[in-house]
């Protein structure tokens, strides 16, 4: 690989794959809707080019593509929109990698495969979500899989780490920053896993460089699982935050969302705090190699540094 387009580039880790395909030498064109958001990130960055488009806008994306080896699609968009637009979006990643001859690797997250377990979820674990989201993402599986181009798709759990604004942790983390009372999203008794963004950019451009990843599903898990409680506790540490951290219910959230379209869509998979995924990495580390794993503590601390730097 030589040249990489990265869609997304402005998000946590569409960020952390930009960052590691420069790591790499490989030239990248850093492709999101907002050009300062990207100048912000980006600019007078070696081997980086910023393209600010639309890409609901096919001629875009295709203009965008032209002359990639690989794009990597790490879009997020809000769930409010992903009943109208997520497929057709997936159509138009597909169509200009079609038309560029190139590969596709898709950042994806766990809903496709529904509560867990109680064990970890390998890749051959039945795709059968009982939410709307779920279901929305085995479809855009589906078009995936169609395409005329060689595919890949990583399931990643919740993110945390550089510029990962949307996250949950992040959610929290946001007001310790500011030294302000702070919320957890989900019983903070529970054990989950969050990657690292860092972590699951290593893993996903490892994968696009061999041949035999693609035509398949790689689940990337992080390291370990953590409960919120061990969260918290390795923040007021590393920053001596002393401020109580509440609990964000789902009866909360239901309140919110009669005001808020957003918060609507998020009861739904609040499932995940209560029956988590957790990820069985053994594929990986049997076809690719050791999976990246930095320990919760090292990148909690790295990613609070990072938010501290920024505000």
């Amino acid at each position: 690989m030589k040249k990489a387009l990265v869609l997304g580039a402005s998000g946590g880790m569409g960020y952390a794959i930009v960052e590691e395909l420069v790591e790499r030498g490989i030239e990248v064109t850093a492709f999101a809707r907002t050009k300062d958001k990207l100048e912000q990130l980006y600019r007078n960055r070696d081997k980086v080019q910023i393209v600010a488009g639309d890409v609901f806008d096919q001629e875009d994306l295709i203009h965008a593509a032209s002359g990639m080896d690989v794009i990597f699609h790490a879009i997020n968009i809000p769930y409010s929109e992903w009943y109208e637009k997520q497929p057709n979006l997936m159509r138009n990643v597909v169509q200009a990698a079609e038309s560029a001859n190139c590969k596709l690797a898709i950042v994806d997250n766990i809903y496709a495969y529904g509560r867990g377990n109680g064990s970890k979820v390998n890749e051959m674990y039945p795709k059968n979500p009982h939410t709307k989201k779920g279901k929305i993402r085995v479809e855009l599986g589906n078009i995936a899989f169609q395409a005329n181009i060689p595919v890949l798709i990583a399931h990643f759990p919740d993110f945390y780490g550089p510029n990962a604004a949307n996250a949950m942790l992040t959610y929290t983390f946001d007001k310790v920053i500011q030294n302000k009372k702070a919320m957890f999203v989900g019983n903070q008794q529970n054990a989950r896993e969050y990657i690292y963004t860092p972590d699951g950019a290593k893993a996903i451009v490892e994968l696009s460089l061999h041949d035999k990843a693609y035509g398949q599903s790689w689940n990337i898990p992080a390291a370990g699982v953590i409960s919120g409680e061990k969260v918290i506790n390795i923040v007021r540490s590393h920053l001596q935050y002393q401020k109580s951290v509440s609990t964000v219910t789902k009866g909360m959230i239901r309140f919110l969302g009669i005001f808020d379209k957003q918060m609507r869509e998020v009861v739904e998979m609040l499932y995940l705090t209560e029956d988590p995924v957790v990820l069985d990495g053994a594929k990986y580390e049997r076809e690719i190699g050791p999976l990246p794993a930095t320990p919760y503590e090292e990148g909690i601390k790295r990613t609070l540094d990072h938010m501290v730097k920024k505000s």
